[in-house]
């Protein structure tokens, strides 16, 4: 069966314009996800904010409970006794200007960046590399900090980014299709919960618009905002 047939008739069994109950959602999301990988179960989650203007970016990090059931590759941009932390802590990769200098040449086999503050002046040269790419140590998510041990340690344990994009959606992985469908739905929450939290001020009218899940693969399913807000 090819792949435009199962996403077909994956989504037939999604009522259009049902808001789903989370646990239902989730039911849902495993049952139909099409592929013959265990695929990532991500959100979709559309806010009434304008992110042309300044006061109105939501950006930030959150820990999920159950993770995200992948083990993401850490690089730490430290120097002196900070090496030794970062390593204790289970960083993948550790290092200062030979690090930079690897990804310089083009190298990129991490997926989470870690600075402490006193070497952002060195990785700032990597702006134009690691910008694009989300992969930038930034205050905001917690990856500029001296506390370099927890940030490792919470990354591991399931720490996700999420950042509004143009149109005002937020999109981010919580959890796999073999995942319980109640640690999904905590996940949820969790998530919806830190973006409630971050709600800007300039932020008018409805906050949160509107909710999908869906497989990697799968057709989007929409949630009933009003049951994981709480």
């Amino acid at each position: 069966m090819d792949k435009g047939k199962k996403l077909r008739d994956a989504t037939k069994e999604v009522e259009r314009g049902r808001l789903y109950d989370p646990a239902e959602a989730f039911a849902l999301v495993k049952k139909v996800a099409p592929a013959k990988f265990v695929e990532t179960v991500e959100v979709a989650v559309r806010l009434g904010v304008d992110p042309r203007h300044a006061d109105q970016q939501v950006r930030g990090a959150v820990v999920l409970p159950h993770g995200t059931g992948k083990t993401r590759a850490v690089l730490v941009f430290v120097k002196g006794e900070k090496v030794i932390e970062a390593e204790n802590a289970g960083a993948d990769f550790v290092g200062a200007e030979d690090m930079v200098a690897r990804i310089q040449d083009g190298w990129l086999g991490f997926e989470v960046a870690i600075a402490t503050p006193d070497m952002m002046g060195t990785v700032g040269k990597l702006g134009k590399i690691l910008g694009p790419r989300g992969l930038m140590p930034n205050p905001k998510t917690g990856t500029v900090t001296f506390d370099v041990a927890r940030a490792v340690q919470e990354v591991k344990a399931g720490k996700i980014e999420y950042r509004v994009d143009k149109a005002g959606n937020i999109h981010a992985p919580i959890g796999r299709v073999d995942f319980d469908g109640q640690k999904l739905a905590d996940n949820l929450r969790t998530l919806i919960d830190a973006l409630v939290r971050a709600k800007p001020s300039g932020a008018k009218g409805q906050y949160l618009k509107g909710i999908s899940v869906s497989s990697t693969m799968g057709p989007g399913i929409k949630v009933n905002h009003l049951k994981v807000v709480g």
